[in-house]
């Protein structure tokens, strides 16, 4: 059954635009509608991310004061076509610091493994995680049940992912969603840890079992990544990475 309340509605609370009879009213509603709760979760959590995350590059000092001083041209000195040079000169250099500085801000995350020739960044995973707190991106089959997640993967993936809910351990199962990485489909499954989503990107490897890596961090977010039984996975989120280490040990067990 669907809500009745407005995704209108919905964004003028989290705006703070409800006059205060309006306000208690919703909040009486968020008692009992899961899916109202789920999705001002996400809005709260994306526009949290969006204000943390830095998406932007500085080049290194030493850079700038290179390229600055061999731009420099004596007063009165230069030709026209020096000039013309010293542009074109700028340009090249330009383009190779936009070229040099996107090249170290995105790391690669790992190979996706011998079955794909594309690789997995950091980036790639943070966007896709930001991607999904989005209203009504977070779940394409919402459910604490784990009979009811895992089956839903089976005939849209050529795999089917382990999926277990851990609520007694601080980590309630919300649902599971396909998605993109490297170009191959995966299996997300989220978890929440208290007001937060953790995305666990799952795919099949044929490479051997790993511990669990030491945990990444960019833009405000923690990842880890670990391969067991025959599967890889990555959680990222904006919690802790004690909690991501945490979660990723109850997927070993």
């Amino acid at each position: 059954m669907s809500c009745d309340f407005s995704g209108t509605l919905l964004h003028a609370y989290l705006d703070g635009e409800l006059d205060a009879v309006r306000a208690a009213e919703f909040e009486r509603h968020l008692e009992n509608c899961r899916e109202c709760t789920a999705t001002l979760g996400a809005a709260e959590s994306l526009r949290s991310s969006l204000q943390r995350a830095q998406l932007y590059e500085t080049a290194p000092a030493e850079l700038r004061k290179k390229i600055r001083s061999e731009l420099k041209i004596s007063a009165g000195g230069a030709s026209s076509s020096k000039v013309a040079a010293w542009r074109w000169l700028a340009a090249a250099a330009a383009i190779l610091l936009v070229t040099g500085v996107a090249w170290f801000a995105v790391p690669h995350f790992r190979s996706m493994g011998p079955e794909s020739a594309s690789s997995v960044t950091s980036a790639e995973v943070i966007d896709a995680h930001i991607r999904s707190l989005q209203a009504g991106h977070l779940t394409d089959v919402a459910s604490t049940d784990q009979h009811t997640v895992k089956p839903w993967f089976d005939g849209k993936l050529d795999f089917i992912p382990p999926v277990s809910d851990y609520m007694d351990e601080g980590f309630p199962l919300i649902g599971g969603r396909l998605d993109v990485l490297g170009e191959r489909n995966v299996a997300a499954l989220i978890y929440g840890r208290r007001k937060h989503f953790i995305n666990v990107f799952v795919w099949p490897t044929k490479e051997s079992d790993t511990p669990i890596h030491p945990p990444g961090s960019r833009q405000g977010y923690q990842w880890v990544h670990w391969r067991h039984k025959g599967m890889e996975f990555c959680a990222i989120s904006d919690v802790s990475a004690q909690d991501l280490n945490e979660l990723a040990r109850l997927f070993t067990q």
